[in-house]
């Protein structure tokens, strides 16, 4: 029978079985091979997204930011040694966190604590403890109106000159003058305590580990000695500070200053008001900061959702537009 078709049939025929064939082939490859790109196709991004520089500076911040705050939080890591020419008890107490009024983010200085807490300091700190960073005028407006700080300056006689006669003078004091100290020179106050140096109050609260909680803690924080601890003489034991053994005695007591506004003046009362004024004299612009700082807040939250309808109204009609390919025409046929 095949004998009797043209040699023109059999070459068609054989042609579309050659063509079928090589389909089916092609058919076979492309399967596996279509998956195997793909499968390296996502590998692929996988890889990129992992040595991108983004991925590897998101990582080493999370690392690093996690290290800084547990040593923030618990003050060392526990699979690093530290080496201590003491032991850790050497340090002193930790002292707790207290509920101070100005600790949040949004909250101000109790201004009465601070008059009450410069009474207490003036007639109990002030013998021994200087203030030189502070000017009677930065009292003017936080605790006191500008008649009492200037009868408050009067009262103590300072140093100035030459005159005409190029001759130092004593003069009353005026706003613009630094709040004296108790003593002439470093030397003086030595030999007045001791050998001990009474530092000065003026940053005592930034300079110290723990801030207010500290100061509070340690003019509160005098007990006896426990069994065992020997206090040289001349010293006092207080648990809150580094070494135990402090040169200063307890100086505060119940009822030691009569508060103007009637306040009760227990020990607490005292150390909470002397601290909040010490805290005040290490940061006066603490107030003024806050007020900035929620009125930056306010402005650049407006300029950014400003800034964002405008990127969005600018960019909106780039962004959404399509791009069609038209391809030309053959006029020809």
């Amino acid at each position: 029978m095949l004998s009797r078709l043209p040699a023109a049939a059999l070459s068609k025929q054989g042609a579309l079985a050659a063509a079928r064939a090589s389909s089916l082939r092609s058919a076979t490859r492309s399967g596996p091979v279509r998956f195997a790109s793909s499968d390296a196709a996502s590998s692929n991004a996988f890889q990129t997204a992992l040595n991108s520089r983004v991925t590897l500076a998101s990582a080493t911040l999370l690392a690093a930011g996690s290290v800084a705050w547990y040593t923030h939080l618990y003050g060392s890591l526990p699979f690093i040694g530290e080496v201590h020419a003491s032991s850790p008890a050497e340090d002193g107490l930790h002292p707790p966190s207290y509920p101070w009024p100005h600790k949040g983010l949004l909250d101000s200085f109790d201004h009465a604590s601070i008059r009450r807490g410069y009474q207490v300091y003036r007639e109990v700190c002030a013998a021994c403890h200087s203030l030189d960073r502070i000017a009677w005028r930065n009292l003017v407006g936080v605790s006191h109106t500008v008649d009492e700080v200037k009868a408050m300056a009067e009262e103590v006689e300072y140093t100035d000159g030459p005159n005409d006669q190029g001759e130092m003078f004593q003069r009353p004091g005026k706003l613009s003058d630094y709040m004296p100290g108790p003593y002439p020179n470093e030397e003086a106050a030595r030999a007045s305590n001791a050998g001990a140096l009474p530092p000065d109050l003026s940053l005592i609260v930034k300079a110290r580990h723990g801030g207010p909680d500290y100061l509070f803690s340690l003019l509160t924080g005098y007990v006896d000695p426990p069994a065992g601890v020997e206090v040289r003489e001349g010293m006092n034991y207080n648990p809150y500070f580094p070494g135990g053994a402090i040169s200063m005695p307890r100086v505060i007591f119940d009822g030691l200053v009569e508060y103007d506004d009637g306040t009760p003046a227990t020990t607490s009362q005292m150390a909470k008001d002397v601290t909040t004024f010490l805290n005040w004299a290490a940061e006066p612009e603490h107030d003024e900061r806050k007020k900035i700082g929620i009125k930056a807040v306010v402005l650049f939250s407006a300029l950014t959702a400003i800034s964002l309808y405008v990127k969005r109204f600018k960019w909106q009609v780039i962004k959404n537009r399509k791009i069609v390919y038209s391809p030309p025409v053959d006029k020809g046929h």
